[in-house]
């Protein structure tokens, strides 16, 4: 979600039925010790698909492709076509500064996206069939995302704005004022006054109506649908345009907001709002009775119902998100997945209505799934891998499809769930030079007496000889790990260097049920760690060639946190890695930006529960630390402050233990930057080369 990239991470994976214990092998690689395995520069060589827009007639779809940019040390996205059918792919725009997010006029003759060539990010045009891209807004802001009015006319923009001023003339005078003043000091009277990775200057996004010249607009100006002067009002935007939905007559606009004065940092309460396109009356709240996250409204194709993805619990992020239509001539609410004990994602309809498309976390993959919107009927239509973005194509239906051994690709399926096909085949080349390490999923008895699943991944060019182990712990600590290509902790490039990798779902983990998920509260260093423990022992003895004297254990964010309780608890491990991870669980909180997420996770505040901060902290348990610890950080991380690494590095060197502090000044909770990642994997495989496999 929008709000929480780092604790509930965008990492899901793919599997079909629930009580399948064993997944065999995908398929059989290569088996010679000379094979090539992945590397991240393999990772960087490939082309990252995202944003499917399908055309009106369902025959082409326009993508956003990124390539990795060594020289510019970022990544470059442009906007690509491709039949449905996966017959002609191409390139469609070609710019250094890069074009994203593409979307069709309802006639389907021109493409519109985003593109900050000039210097400033605004909304460009192109013909599918190419030529030259023709510039639309020339707002005198960036333009940070846009809608197309169903009649293909106007447009709805998101822009940072100042919201006393009341109108965009007004706030850019204000950004003239600011930039003009030769003190750069912040003063703030409330929380938030930093979030994720930037320090909040009083300027919020709002959403736009912007008119064509020919239609009596002006290029450089835009009419604020959302304008307010506080935070109690439901003016500011909650999310990216993936929250904004436009009504099939273009008359009302559905978005997000989070309504709230002081207690914004504390609360996770969004709510939907429906504003009149045309600026009559003031914005309605239509999900003011739920009291925890609303998300992802989309008007059903005959405007007289929204569906919207709805958290029951106020205060938790990582609460079960039910589907919810709601009637607009009642405005009366009807959960449709009460039944369905998944959370799901992105919501598309089908053209009669009848049907909601969409994905979830399920058993260590992330399914795509049909809803039956009249009865609730769930249909799994793609279950093994990681499956997103479903859209219509005609008969079919589109969607984003990767594994732990293949990037995204498009593909579509009969809407039955029949005919797999892939669409797009932009990585085949780049991934058979590579030497992938043959995976399956396993299971066992966890800590709680319930069955627990993870991965074990086979070293690339697997002879059976003994391998060192890489364990892999993920983040959240409500998140998944499993058949997914992931950009940051691929258990393929651990396995390409010769490791075998073992993941272990964890109790708290999603795509197995919301008791499973819940299981995490209070009880941190508990369950959590015991089924860790006890996966690795199933796999140990399962897979007798994985080598239990050379193993090194590995995690970010929740992850990095429990790297830092393993040390506390055992000294199983030669090598440890911990990214972005807390040391103290009583200071994290008055770190943090997001106190939601501490005060659920730990039963209050530090000072009215004391105890539930120091249940399972890892900083009462360096006493008991032994093992060599790399311990790696991004100093723009407002979610897990660098504080939290230096603490720990601090301690490590005062006992005496082989440690080593990475610091990234540029980076937040992530690495992103390309020449930081090669930095990070370079670090990280050293580090458990050095001290958990023995080379030298």
């Amino acid at each position: 979600m929008s709000s929480r990239p780092s604790r509930s991470p965008i990492s899901p994976a793919a599997a079909a039925a629930l009580g399948v214990a064993l997944c065999a092998t995908v398929t059989a690689t290569a088996t010679t010790a000379s094979a090539k395995g992945a590397t991240v520069d393999d990772l960087l060589a490939m082309q990252r698909i995202s944003e499917p827009a399908v055309s009106p007639d369902g025959t082409w779809v326009a993508f956003t492709v990124r390539d990795t940019d060594l020289d510019a040390n970022k990544g470059r996205n442009d906007v690509w076509l491709a039949t449905v059918d996966g017959s002609t792919v191409r390139r469609l725009t070609t710019h250094p500064d890069g074009d994203t997010s593409p979307a069709w006029t309802p006639d389907g003759k021109t493409l519109y996206f985003l593109s900050s060539r000039g210097g400033s990010s605004q909304v460009w045009r192109i013909a599918p069939a190419g030529g030259e891209a023709e510039q639309v807004t020339r707002l005198p802001v960036d333009v940070g995302g846009f809608r197309l009015f169903p009649d293909g006319k106007r447009l709805v923009v998101a822009l940072e704005v100042w919201p006393e001023t009341r109108t965009l003339a007004a706030s850019i005078t204000r950004d003239a004022a600011e930039a003009k003043k030769p003190v750069k000091a912040r003063a703030y009277d409330q929380l938030l006054f930093r979030h994720w990775d930037t320090w909040e200057d009083g300027r919020y996004s709002h959403l736009f109506v912007w008119t064509p010249p020919e239609l009596g607009g002006k290029a450089d100006d835009a009419r604020d649908l959302t304008p307010g002067l506080t935070t109690d009002t439901p003016s500011h935007p909650f999310g990216g345009m993936e929250e904004v939905s436009l009504s099939p007559d273009g008359k009302t606009l559905a978005y997000v907001a989070r309504v709230g004065g002081r207690d914004l940092a504390w609360t996770t309460n969004t709510d939907v709002f429906l504003v009149d396109t045309g600026g009559k009356g003031k914005a309605v709240n239509l999900t003011a009775a739920s009291k925890g996250y609303d998300f992802a409204p989309s008007y059903s194709p005959d405007g007289k119902s929204i569906a919207v993805t709805s958290m029951a619990r106020a205060g938790y992020e990582a609460d079960r998100q039910r589907i919810t239509v709601y009637d607009l001539a009642t405005r009366k609410p009807r959960v449709v997945t009460e039944a369905w004990d998944r959370s799901a994602g992105s919501l598309t309809w089908s053209a009669d209505g009848k049907t909601l498309y969409t994905s979830s976390d399920d058993v260590g993959n992330h399914a795509l799934f049909a809803i039956d919107v009249a009865v609730g009927k769930v249909t799994t239509l793609v279950g093994k891998g990681t499956n997103t973005e479903p859209r219509l194509a005609g008969d079919r239906i589109l969607f984003a499809r990767d594994t732990l051994r293949q990037p995204v690709e498009l593909f579509t399926v009969a809407r039955d769930g029949s005919d797999l096909r892939q669409v797009t085949h932009l990585n085949d080349e780049r991934v058979k030079k590579v030497t992938w390490g043959d995976y399956e999923q396993f299971s066992f008895k966890g800590d709680k007496g319930d069955t627990v699943y993870g991965y074990v991944v086979k070293p690339a060019g697997f002879t059976g000889k003994k391998a060192p182990v890489a364990f892999l712990v993920h983040g959240g600590p409500q998140g998944s790990f499993g058949d997914h290509f992931h950009y940051r902790w691929n258990p393929q490039v651990y396995a390409g260097r010769g490791y075998g990798v073992v993941f272990i779902d964890f109790h708290g983990s999603t795509g197995y049920g919301q008791a499973f998920t819940d299981a995490i509260r209070g009880d941190w260093g508990g369950a959590p760690y015991r089924d860790l423990m006890l996966g690795l022992d199933a796999a140990l003895a399962k897979y007798p060639w994985l080598d239990d004297q050379r193993m090194a254990a590995l995690g970010a964010s929740y992850g990095g946190y429990m790297i830092n309780w393993i040390a506390g608890n055992t000294d199983r491990f030669k090598a440890l890695v911990c990214h972005d991870g807390n040391i103290d669980e009583r200071m994290a909180y008055f770190d943090t930006e997001e106190l939601w997420f501490p005060e659920w996770e730990h039963g209050g505040t530090p000072w009215d529960n004391p105890a539930g901060y120091a249940e399972h902290n890892p900083i009462d348990l360096i006493k008991n630390w032994k093992t060599p610890t790399l311990i790696i950080h991004g100093g723009n991380d407002f979610r897990v402050v660098d504080t939290q690494g230096m603490g720990a590095f601090t301690a490590l060197q005062r006992k005496g233990i082989a440690s080593r502090f990475l610091h990234f000044p540029d980076e937040n909770h992530w690495v992103l930057k390309p020449h930081n990642s090669k930095l990070w994997h370079d670090e990280v495989l050293g580090w458990i080369d050095r001290y958990a496999a023995g080379k030298k």
